[in-house]
């Protein structure tokens, strides 16, 4: 693949990495309940519009 066909993915924001580090604590420690709740509120923030990365993230 050249340079030109990589897509370039934004940088994750602050919350949505707090999420993504939660969700991966919650799986470490079997909590699926939290890991659900992780992934819905990761949804919900990327569709926002708060969020820096997009729905692409």
């Amino acid at each position: 693949m050249t340079h030109e066909q990589q897509q370039v993915q934004p940088d994750p924001c602050l919350p949505c990495q707090e999420l993504a580090l939660a969700g991966a604590v919650a799986n470490a420690e079997y909590d699926w309940s939290r890991a659900t709740d992780c992934r819905v509120l990761m949804k919900r923030h990327r569709e926002s519009g708060e969020c820096a990365a997009g729905q692409s993230a």
